[in-house]
């Protein structure tokens, strides 16, 4: 016999066999774990589930169903989709941001290129944009010139 009992037989009160099968899924030291599963599963039904496991995943489903039931505890009406349907908002916000910068980079390397091949542009660039601003006061002389 086990000298100390697992999670899940201090939880139910009783004696833990050797052969318990909660034993190696809710240790002794971690009750909140049991008691997240025994909430939302009930304790008989995380033994038959457990059982209808290969000993090997026995660990991963228990984890795995302590942290639905501890979801399900925190948030009622979503549980575990909650959180997903959270982090999935948060990646598709991340990708549009990672987008646009890549956009910009993109913009500003093509900017980039320009001015190193076209060394004068900026003062014909310059040249151009004071010209349009400027203003003729004869309408003769502006015809000209158009």
């Amino acid at each position: 016999m086990i000298s100390e009992r697992c999670a899940a037989c201090k939880n139910q009160r009783r004696k833990c066999p050797s052969d318990c099968i909660f034993s190696p899924c809710f240790p002794a030291n971690d009750p909140q774990k049991f008691a997240c599963v025994h909430k939302i599963y009930g304790g008989s039904n995380v033994g038959k589930m457990l059982q209808g496991i290969p000993t090997y995943l026995r660990e991963q489903a228990a984890n795995a169903l302590y942290l639905e039931a501890k979801w399900r505890i925190h948030d009622p009406v979503y549980g575990c989709v909650g959180i997903i349907s959270s982090l999935y908002e948060q990646i598709q916000n991340a990708e549009i941001e990672l987008a646009k910068i890549q956009t910009q980079i993109t913009f500003y390397k093509l900017q980039t290129q320009r001015i190193e091949a076209e060394p004068n542009s900026e003062v014909l660039q310059a040249q151009s944009s004071n010209m349009e601003q400027f203003e003729w006061d004869n309408p003769t002389i502006a015809s000209w010139f158009n």
